[in-house]
């Protein structure tokens, strides 16, 4: 199997960032530029193949049909022929492999530094940027800068050659012809350049609406049990063929513009051939042209002409690519998060030790979710964050592996400013269960060993498990055991089930510091209290996070700290606050009468 060159996994496509387009498109061929001209020479040997293949025809019909070695030179020609056809076919053949390989190879490459370089993107982008447009700027629009390579470039290259081979013999034969022969090709050209600019801005908004189509598409698909759940399929289809309306319009208007130029430019350049046609045919006449340069004239001249028309369509074409590099770039040139791979960790053994000094957070500058936060976080305790939803819980433990960076105030890990750890090894050691776990479409196993980089034993595997509470589950309920596959996100557990392969996954990672957001949220009672239990054990000697909304929880935490509106408003263990008046003892209070009607129900039924 192909495997990318050193070149590939070296080259970095900022490289290729410039104002100049076309110049951009070039310097990311690095490493196979000379391939790259080396098919356009092969079209130039090809070109001049043919051109030599007319003057064989004039030199036959002009000088060997009316002497009397016909019979002697007729085989020579006929071998010249065939010889300048193998020359002809083997360099094109040679070229579209050249240039074909080296497109190949640069989308390819293209590709996997898109792929990793979002993954590499911060936070911030991907909160802002629609899965659905990136889905479309890596697909689409790199398959548009494919198609550059492989056709317009090239064969822009080929045109080119074509029409300084053709119209240099054409010169030979007769002046005046030759200039007949291009004498509509500026206006051809003025056309190409009016519906360049046009079709550009037309594409690049058919691509952009494309990207909202795709996006809607994906929304829809993921979140498809919900659509059927509220029976909004005929909503979602509404939706949808609103959107896909913008884009039957956008390509109905981009589609009438390529109606317009084509037959514009083809009348245009048909013509002139028939011009030239009837030019040199009057030449002949009038005993000025030889028929056999006018038969070796009727051939070069299409070679002039309809390659010259092509040339128009490349270059109108050719403003896709353009748009569709400018659309990749912008991607391209976002900065990448920095992960510090190669940075030393400040310390070599962490303890476990955090302290939030004055911290605060906005997403947005002036719009702060987080203010004035202060608290100390000992080395092995477990800190419970409790709160209404938004008041800033998840946000704070956002900070801890650096997804963001705070904004004022300081974070220290053991002492040391959280922004001298590099993000890399900080979440190598941070571990976290969130409250809506995403799972890959692999085997349960799969997933649960996702979370480290080496070879896992089936016995580490079943210990993780255990501990989550989930290990009986897979091997009571699922055939294939840990070898099920479990479906796209999951969708073929339970929520109950998901968190707790989330948590085995993190449990698996035996992380310093563990951070568990409202992890046990889609599980019964029964089965927290079993995970509470295995947390007990596998919580010692490591500093522990746990953000919930139920008082059961997290009143045992060491300390338990109540956010509301992005502050801290009560701090304290459970028994401390519960005598204080507060939210802490409101929340306990409602919960405590809600669990009480509950139980008097069950005993009643």
């Amino acid at each position: 199997m192909a495997v990318l060159n050193a070149a590939d996994n070296e080259f970095d496509m900022k490289d290729a960032l410039t104002e100049n387009r076309l110049v951009g498109l070039w310097l990311m061929m690095d490493g196979y530029r000379l391939l790259y001209v080396g098919s356009v020479v092969n079209l130039a040997i090809s070109a001049l193949a043919r051109v030599g293949a007319f003057l064989l025809i004039a030199e036959f019909v002009d000088e060997v049909l009316p002497g009397d070695n016909v019979l002697i030179l007729a085989p020579v020609f006929a071998l010249g022929f065939v010889l300048l056809s193998f020359v002809q076919g083997g360099a094109s053949y040679v070229s579209g492999r050249w240039s074909a390989y080296t497109a190949e190879h640069v989308a390819r490459r293209l590709r996997n530094f898109l792929y990793n370089h979002v993954q590499r993107l911060s936070f911030t982008y991907h909160d802002t940027m629609q899965t659905g447009e990136l889905l479309q700027r890596c697909t689409s629009d790199v398959d548009a800068v494919r198609r550059f390579y492989v056709d317009q470039g090239a064969q822009i290259g080929r045109i080119l050659l074509l029409f300084i081979v053709n119209f240099a013999a054409i010169l030979t034969i007769n002046v005046t012809l030759a200039f007949i022969s291009v004498i509509a090709i500026p206006i051809v050209f003025a056309l190409s350049t009016f519906f360049f600019s046009r079709i550009s801005r037309k594409y690049e908004s058919f691509q952009s609406q494309e990207a909202t189509l795709s996006n809607r598409l994906q929304e829809n698909l993921s979140g498809v049990r919900v659509v059927k759940a509220f029976a909004r399929q005929e909503y979602e289809l509404n939706k949808f063929e609103e959107e896909n309306n913008k884009q039957y319009i956008l390509g109905r208007e981009l589609t009438l513009l390529h109606g317009l130029f084509w037959p514009l430019s083809d009348a245009l350049s048909s013509f002139q051939m028939l011009g030239g046609m009837v030019i040199g045919a009057l030449m002949v006449i009038d005993g000025t042209l030889t028929v056999g340069n006018y038969l070796a004239y009727m051939g070069m001249v299409r070679m002039i002409v309809f390659p010259m028309q092509n040339l128009g369509r490349l270059i109108v074409q050719t403003s896709t690519a353009l748009v569709s590099y400018d659309r990749v770039m912008e991607i391209i040139k976002e900065d990448r998060e920095f992960l510090g791979e190669d940075a030393p960790a400040p310390v070599d053994e962490l303890q476990g030790e955090i302290v939030f000094d004055h911290v605060t957070f906005a997403y947005e500058t002036g719009n702060p979710v987080l203010r004035d936060v202060n608290f100390r976080v000992g080395p092995g305790q477990t800190i419970a964050l409790l709160g209404a939803t938004g008041s800033g819980k998840s946000s704070l433990m956002n900070l801890l592996p650096r997804f963001y960076d705070y904004t004022a105030g300081k974070i220290t890990l053991d002492g040391i400013e959280l922004r001298e750890f590099p993000r890399r090894f900080l979440r190598e050691h941070i571990g976290m269960v969130e409250q809506e776990p995403f799972l890959f479409s692999r085997s349960i196993r799969e997933n649960i060993t996702y979370s480290v980089g080496r070879e896992v034993s089936d016995a580490e595997v079943e210990t993780a498990a255990r501990a989550a509470a989930i290990h009986d589950v897979i091997v009571d309920n699922f055939p294939d055991g840990y070898a099920t596959m479990v479906g796209e996100r999951g969708v073929t557990l339970s929520g109950g089930q998901k968190q707790r392969l989330a948590l085995a996954r993190t449990l698996l990672k035996n992380p310093r510091i563990l951070i568990l957001d409202d992890a046990t949220s889609s599980v019964d009672t029964q089965t927290e209290a079993s995970i509470r239990h295995a947390l007990g054990n596998m919580m010692q000697n490591r500093t522990s996070f746990i953000i919930a909304h139920r008082i059961q929880s997290v009143m045992h935490a060491d300390l338990i700290l109540v956010f509301d509106h992005g502050e801290i408003v009560q701090s304290g263990t459970h028994e401390e606050l519960l005598s204080q008046d507060g939210m802490y003892k409101q929340t306990y209070e409602m919960q405590s009468r809600i669990d009480d009607e509950l139980e008097k129900e069950l005993q009643s039924a």
